[in-house]
């Protein structure tokens, strides 16, 4: 496989990948600042609905306080004087009593020489200079408001301060008879409204928007991460299948030109070499059998046997034949090549044991080649054991499959030979074409199926052979 290939396939969908990937980051980071603005929207919101209610209470509060206190304590003593004990009193049951039922943490009333002649916090009557630019605001007439806050750098920057509060001033008027407050101004009134509560809300709604949101976005990640892999493992099949078709296309274009050369090379060889051993085998009958000249002519009979053996391979390997499909039973072909190699197992000291799954099914096949096929397997397991030793054979069915396997106990695979067992002409036996597993996987994958060589972990080798079971078997 071509990893270059590989590489140029998947990159329009690793650039699709990524841009997704970097669309998702986009959309949460903004997302996030949506919300982030979005609290700041609701703040500002409840700021300007404090600040509007506190103007409410300070109109209601002045009317009181001018009905309620000015008019009879300007008839009754002629002047007000709030450091008289009578009047102060008169003038905190007026504004307790207007503001008993509402949120408010702080009154202070200043005079117009700003000075705090009443407030809820007696050590702060007699306060001069306490009120600062919103006190002048207001004693021009524009009332003004503040926000107060105290806590660290990071609970005022995340909107949850120790003490947070607005702080309203406003003019305490005069009122004229029949008409709303529009008198001249006879001092400031300021409120304090303790916003921790409402902010602690708005602080909880946006930890629960911002909990949400890294909700969905997990959820919408886990997909996409979940689409990436099946989409690259998509991608990642098609190419392998493409560049398998290629290999197998460009193979099969080698074989055939192969298969023309060895055809018209094996004819020109066989015709001279039935020659020569028909030849030899007349000589031999006519030769004394007691001669030495005999032994001469057996050579020239089993040679020419053994290169007919070799075209033979070669021919099988570049022509291979297409399988004659029948139903089949792979158990029944291991069983024949087990009794046709059992003379062989006696004499070598080889052992075959069998595990065939009761239930094994029947397949589709060319039981002639598959014999071949496995004839050749079982061959070579022996050969990897000189001395004799135990094969195992395991036929299971599996995920729709039909699986047998040959384990022998012999040296097993080397590294350097693994990487050229397939390679056609490649033996480590002294005699042989090297064609033998070419033959055998051209068989195999004729049949749909697949070949696997590898080592045990303990001992030996391993071949595993699988034939899908989804054809039709009849």
């Amino acid at each position: 496989m071509e990893p270059s290939t590989l590489t140029e396939r998947a990159k329009p969908f690793r650039l699709v990948k990524y841009f997704t990937f970097s669309s998702l980051i986009v959309i949460f980071i903004g997302t996030i600042i949506l919300s982030v603005l979005s609290t700041h929207w609701v703040r500002s919101m409840q700021y300007e609905k404090s600040e509007d209610y506190a103007l409410l209470l300070i109109e209601n509060l002045n009317h009181q306080v001018f009905l309620q206190f000015i008019l009879p304590v300007g008839l009754k003593y002629g002047k007000i004087e709030l450091s008289n004990q009578e009047q102060f009193e008169r003038m905190d049951s007026v504004v307790r009593s207007t503001l008993h039922s509402f949120k408010i943490e702080m009154v202070n009333i200043y005079s117009k020489d700003d000075i705090i002649a009443y407030s809820f916090s007696k050590e702060l009557v007699g306060m001069q200079n306490a009120g600062g630019t919103f006190y002048k605001n207001a004693l021009e007439g524009k009332a003004s408001s503040k926000l107060v806050q105290n806590g660290t750098f990071w609970e005022i920057l995340l909107g949850i301060p120790k003490e947070i509060s607005i702080v309203t001033f406003a003019p305490l008027r005069a009122e004229k008879p029949l008409s709303p407050i529009s008198g001249p101004v006879l001092g400031v009134v300021e409120i304090r409204q303790n916003l921790y509560q409402e902010y602690r809300k708005i602080f909880k709604f946006q930890v629960v928007v911002i909990c949400t949101i890294s909700f969905v976005m997990s959820i919408l990640l886990l997909i996409l991460i979940f689409v990436v892999k099946r989409g690259e493992s998509i991608i990642e099949k098609r190419a392998v299948e493409r560049i398998r078709l290629k290999d197998q296309l460009s193979k099969a274009k080698h074989l055939s030109s192969l298969g023309e050369m060895v055809a018209g090379v094996s004819h020109e060889i066989r015709n001279p070499l039935g020659i020569i051993s028909s030849s030899a085998e007349l000589l031999k009958k006519k030769m004394n059998p007691e001669g030495p000249l005999n032994a001469i002519a057996d050579i020239i009979v089993a040679e020419s046997h053994r290169l007919n053996d070799i075209i033979t391979d070669f021919l099988d390997y570049a022509r291979p034949k297409a399988p004659n499909q029948n139903p089949c039973r792979i158990d029944e072909v291991i069983a024949k090549n087990i009794h046709f190699l059992d003379q062989q197992l006696k004499e070598n000291g080889y052992v075959i044991r069998t595990d065939f799954s009761a239930d094994t099914p029947v397949i589709r096949g060319d039981a002639d080649m598959l014999y071949q096929a496995f004839l050749n397997l079982l061959i070579n397991a022996m050969q990897s054991m000189p001395e004799g030793g135990l094969i195992d054979v395991t036929i299971k069915n599996k995920d729709r499959l039909l699986c047998v396997t040959i384990e022998d106990l012999g040296e097993g695979i080397s590294p350097s030979v693994m990487e050229k067992i397939w390679d056609p002409f490649f033996t480590t036996k002294e005699k042989g074409t090297g064609l033998g597993l070419g033959i055998v996987r051209n068989i195999i994958e004729a049949h749909d199926g697949m070949i696997h060589l590898e080592n045990r972990r303990e001992k030996g080798a391993r071949v595993l052979v699988q034939f899908p079971l989804n054809q039709e078997t009849s």
